[in-house]
């Protein structure tokens, strides 16, 4: 993994704990645990798929980063102030690095 092509920041957010709302809503509050990481951008594409609710575009992103412990497909991705959720982390090499597969939250 060459440090150059490491030129995207993005912060690591996990979901720390639920709040209830007024109307009795629950939200998930997301704490940040790794801020300033540094990411190379894979792809990004743009998809529609037929989903049971009708048509939905599902905007997808793969990141690489060096590699963090810890992280799962529960914790989330944030780009560009974009919220984006971890749908699959793939190791490269012995603890080299990760690729994050994301999806844009909705």
């Amino acid at each position: 993994m060459r440090a150059g092509k490491l030129s995207r920041s993005i912060t690591l957010q996990r979901c720390s704990l639920e709040t209830k709302g007024p109307t009795g809503a629950v939200t998930p509050a997301w704490l940040d645990f790794a801020t300033g990481v540094r990411a190379e951008r894979i792809d990004r594409s743009a998809d529609e798929a037929t989903r049971t609710f009708g048509e939905a575009e599902r905007i997808t992103v793969t990141f690489r980063i060096r590699y963090v412990g810890s992280l799962t497909t529960a914790d989330r991705v944030i780009h560009e102030g974009v919220p984006f959720d971890l749908v699959g982390i793939t190791e490269i090499g012995r603890r080299r690095g990760l690729e994050l597969r994301c999806e844009r939250s909705r």
